[in-house]
């Protein structure tokens, strides 16, 4: 029996060597020591956390139910500030090394142990710990012929970025909160810290706002949507609308901080307004025009008229979100605003000759300036897509540049922070492969080696310029994604990469590395039911529209 069970010990060591890939971690660690030997997760785990924090008390036990889901072992959780033997332990420590989101694991034949100094940095070291684990734990149900076992390892690990997000555009298709869950959790596993949620454009207005019914009512439907391409010019003939209540906002809140994603909202303005004008018109530039919620993609000319009473129909709608969102940072979108109508407008001409004003991308920035003031005097940040350079930046503005990175460039020149998402590299909209065997999609061509290969931080900054530099983001327009499935399938793995480039060193990179973690990666996308580029499932869905011939 000794020589049985000396053997299994033998062989259980050799174990990390016979997979692909036994430190497949997404996003690749700061620092990875590989160790001799594993952990083998007994028949009655223990969890021991030490600390009273509800955070990592709720963890714990999420932790506990899930390897008792997929494992079919009682797992307990207990309070205590001491290290259990054959279990995992949670332990707080105030090293510098840390920070809010670091975090340190140390997987030994004896015990798991993550330290941190927040349940930031915990959460973090879980989502490593899950991925140290056969790929099982993510499943849904028990899971049989799975040895349970953790390769012995010594990690320290802590972001790159402060911010690392991904946008999803419900304006053009709306998306159930089930679905809305499921992309924060996708977020979270992979170290992501902020969902970007665009919630108004020209195609549909998505959150409830109570002083303003009508902008749900009339601005979240549409008569018919755009069939093929935007140059096919056909359409289904099927109206088509949804939105956010608020109960439901405040659930996915609750939902990402759990989870420490931060939920930032847009609302779109000075353009991309037709939804909202089609509600309620007297606030364009032509009060007397009948407004049709959009049903082409692209830019259109209605944008806001800067009278006073717009702008007090603005900051109602600002502070209700603001009420809603804890977020930090409120987006107010200012890009693609068509200047045309300002142009023509008696009002907009006088008022540009009264607050001497050089043009109209000056009264854009007029315009942006007032918005900003208002958000800042409620306590928050105001970040605003690159176009708010134009005629000068506002005072407070956080600039997220996407027509390449000059605009984050000019604005860190001008001692403003920045969030880096380029069209090149952070446009999931993209095709990622060939388009004769792909799903319509908006254009370009974005395969995952050059997501991969973006660094954020512009060549030249020197050290203070650098800290203007937020983090990255990935931006998932859905003009062409109709359903969920869609959205997934271009999101990942481009996402991954992503969440690597906001994570990992620019120093620790490799694309062959990441492509062959990626690989086992994939194994827990598939427990998920993730449907990423390439997955098993993908033939499962009917897309909107047939492959390209």
């Amino acid at each position: 029996m000794k020589k049985i069970l000396s053997l299994f010990l033998l062989l259980t060591s050799f174990l990390p060597l016979l997979g692909q890939n036994s430190y497949s971690i997404l996003p690749k660690p700061v620092r990875l020591e590989a160790k001799p030997g594993v952990f083998i997760l007994g028949a009655k785990p223990i969890i021991a956390v030490a600390s009273t924090d509800p955070a990592l008390r709720r963890m714990a036990e999420s932790l506990a139910g899930q390897i008792g889901l997929v494992s079919g072992r009682d797992t307990k959780v207990f309070a205590g500030n001491f290290r259990v033997k054959d279990g995992i332990n949670f332990v707080v420590s105030k090293d510098i090394k840390l920070g809010e989101e670091g975090y340190f694991l140390e997987v030994s034949p004896k015990r798991i142990v993550i330290t941190a100094e927040n349940p930031k940095g915990f959460f973090y070291g879980l989502q490593t710990l899950k991925q140290l684990m056969p790929a099982a734990i993510f499943g849904s149900s028990k899971a049989d012929n799975v040895t349970w076992t953790v390769p012995c390892c010594y990690i320290e690990d802590q972001p790159r970025y402060a911010y690392r997000g991904l946008m999803l555009d419900v304006a053009r298709h709306y998306y159930p909160v089930s679905f809305i869950k499921k992309y924060i959790d996708l977020l979270a596993l992979h170290k992501m810290n902020t969902f970007h949620w665009h919630l108004t454009d020209d195609q549909g207005w998505r959150i409830e706002i109570k002083k303003y019914p009508k902008l749900t009512e009339v601005g979240s439907k549409r008569k018919e949507t755009m069939l093929g391409h935007y140059n096919d010019h056909k359409y289904d003939a099927k109206p088509y609308g949804g939105f956010y209540t608020q109960e439901e906002i405040k659930e996915v809140i609750k939902y990402a901080q759990e989870r420490f994603v931060t939920v930032v909202p847009e609302i779109e303005m000075p353009g991309h307004a037709l939804a909202a004008l089609a509600a309620y018109p007297q606030y364009g530039n032509n009060p007397d025009k009948i407004y049709q919620v959009a049903t082409t993609w692209g830019v259109h000319e209605n944008v806001f008229a800067p009278r006073e009473e717009t702008f007090r129909f603005l900051e109602d709608i600002l502070t209700e979100v603001i009420d809603l969102f804890p977020s930090p940072y409120i987006h107010i979108g200012g890009d693609e605003c068509p200047k045309i109508q300002w142009q023509e407008s008696r009002f907009c001409q006088d008022l540009i000759k009264k607050e001497g004003l050089k043009d109209e991308h000056e009264l854009q920035s007029y315009f942006i300036r007032r918005i900003d003031k208002f958000i800042t005097a409620k306590g928050r940040k105001m970040i605003g897509w690159d176009e708010i350079l134009e005629g000068g930046i506002s005072p407070n503005a956080t600039i997220m540049s996407w027509r390449g990175t000059q605009g984050g460039i000019d604005a860190v020149k001008q001692n403003h922070d920045a969030i880096m998402t380029p069209t090149q590299f952070c446009y999931l909209d993209h095709y990622q492969t060939d388009p004769k065997t792909q799903p319509i999609a908006i254009g370009g061509f974005l395969p995952l080696d050059k997501t991969y290969s973006y660094d954020p931080t512009p060549e030249g900054f020197n050290a203070q310029e650098a800290k203007h530099i937020l983090g990255v983001q990935g931006n998932v327009w859905t003009e062409y994604m109709p359903t969920a499935e869609y959205v997934e399938y271009m999101t990942y793995p481009r996402g991954i990469a992503l969440a690597e480039v906001g994570w990992t060193p620019k120093n620790l990179k490799n694309f062959d590395d990441f492509k062959q973690r990626l690989e086992v990666h994939k194994q827990r996308l598939d427990y998920l039911n993730v449907n990423y580029f390439g997955a098993p499932i993908n033939n499962k869905f009917t897309y909107r529209w047939p492959l390209k011939k």
